[in-house]
């Protein structure tokens, strides 16, 4: 017989929170945005509450100024959402890879006291699914003391490591509102579509593919359409993948870790890719721990890690997580790819990036801005894509790689870069 299912009010159930503790966050899509506005609102009994989270999205309301006193943001990602927060000292970003980030919880570095998050409704077994966003939140679930659940009908009902069931939910909130929503293809301009047409080339039939966020990796799928017998193992997913399941050409038939599932950590994209993982047997939502594990990926052969770059030295040092000093995201998995993608047999892990920002200025430098961070060393990197074309670089010394990646910078930029690598390297 079904156990009736209890619901509190959002005061009720986060009257569990106190003072000093350190509350985890659920991100992407799964923001729980009805659990954080009601949270903003018990800020006059709290002090010195940590809030950790990976990427959140939507306006989360504990981060306003009047509220720092009562809340701490540590941010194991910058998203949007908090960017001006640590830009301006109000919240702090804790450089991690993505696929550690769970040993903070299991190996008590960061030990979590309360965990919010927002799942699907209970079903005829009594389990709840974390839905498009396991990633973390499951090793966050695991290891909590407490855990406060919003409970929504929009939230899909996923397979693999996401599923909970309600008696773990010390608390349950009723609260149905859509999900956030992200249209990375409607970012794509010339550029990125030249781009996503040279990845295309590069992958094989019967390859796996990893796509990192935002415009390029939709691009790039949109170009696979004449492709066979495609794998998915990536930490995300968007829209794009949806029309490459229905055509069959991401079947998952030649993976050999999870053969004829699509594995990911979460979704983030519209809609229409929410309701099509919805309660599909296609896809495995896993723990970020396996996913992102670079000995996992490596099992997969021909794999394809696709992720993009804010900017590159000519000796093809990648800065993929800050502009200077200014914290734009974070480490996130774009090093558990390249390496487990390099790793491969006929694996090929590829950094693509437009030639130059939507403002004109170069991504292809002579030397990363003061303070760039490096994500992905210049050891790692083996093909790097603009629209003017690919550069490989692995095995190729300073001198070469900095002939190849002015071979794809913008045309307007290469005899500065030219110049330069006459000064450096005595040679052109």
């Amino acid at each position: 017989m079904k156990t009736p299912v209890r619901y509190q009010s959002p005061a009720e159930a986060l009257s569990i929170v106190q003072s000093g503790q350190r509350v985890f966050v659920q991100g992407s899509a799964q923001t729980p945005t009805c659990l954080l506005r009601a949270l903003a609102a018990e800020a006059p009994r709290l002090r010195d509450v940590e809030l950790v989270f990976i990427t959140v999205y939507g306006d989360i309301h504990v981060n306003r100024p009047d509220l720092s006193e009562s809340f701490r943001l540590n941010s194991l990602f910058v998203s949007a959402s908090i960017r001006q927060d640590v830009a301006e000292g109000r919240a702090d970003y804790v450089p991690v890879f993505l696929s550690e980030i769970p040993n903070l919880f299991n190996q008590g570095v960061l030990p979590v006291d309360v965990a919010l998050v927002q799942v699907s409704p209970p079903d005829a077994h009594g389990y709840c699914s974390l839905g498009v966003s396991v990633d973390v939140a499951r090793s966050a679930v695991n290891n909590a003391r407490f855990v406060v659940a919003q409970v929504n009908s929009h939230v899909p009902r996923t397979h693999g490591d996401g599923l909970i069931h309600s008696s773990r939910f010390h608390a349950l909130v009723e609260c149905h509102e859509p999900l956030y929503e992200a249209r990375f293809g409607d970012k794509a301009g010339p550029e990125e579509e030249k781009i996503g047409i040279h990845i295309a080339g590069l992958i094989e039939d019967r390859s796996t593919l990893q796509m990192g966020i935002g415009a390029i990796p939709d691009a790039v799928l949109r170009s696979l359409t004449g492709h066979k017998d495609l794998g998915m193992h990536t930490e995300m997913c968007s829209d794009g993948v949806v029309d490459l399941f229905e055509r069959d050409i991401i079947n998952n038939r030649y993976k050999k870790i999870h053969p004829n599932k699509g594995v990911a950590g979460f979704a983030l994209g519209t809609r229409r890719l929410y309701d099509y993982v919805d309660d599909n047997p296609a896809f495995q939502f896993l723990d970020i721990d396996y996913v992102n594990d670079p000995h996992i990926i490596r099992r997969n052969p021909r794999m394809v890690a696709i992720n993009s770059a804010i900017e590159i030295d000519l000796t093809g040092q990648v800065c993929a997580d800050s502009i200077g000093t200014y914290q734009f995201s974070g480490v996130g998995g774009q090093m558990d790819f390249m390496r487990g993608a390099a790793l491969s047999e006929g694996g090929k892990p590829i950094i693509a990036l437009p030639s130059r920002t939507a403002k004109g200025v170069p991504r292809i430098v002579p030397f990363l801005k003061p303070g760039a961070g490096v994500v992905t060393t210049r050891a790692h990197v083996h093909y790097v894509v603009t629209e003017y074309g690919i550069a490989y670089l692995y095995g190729k010394n300073l001198r070469q790689r900095a002939k190849a990646l002015i071979g794809i910078s913008h045309p307007n930029d290469r005899e500065a870069l030219e110049r330069a690598c006459f000064e450096r390297f005595k040679v052109f």
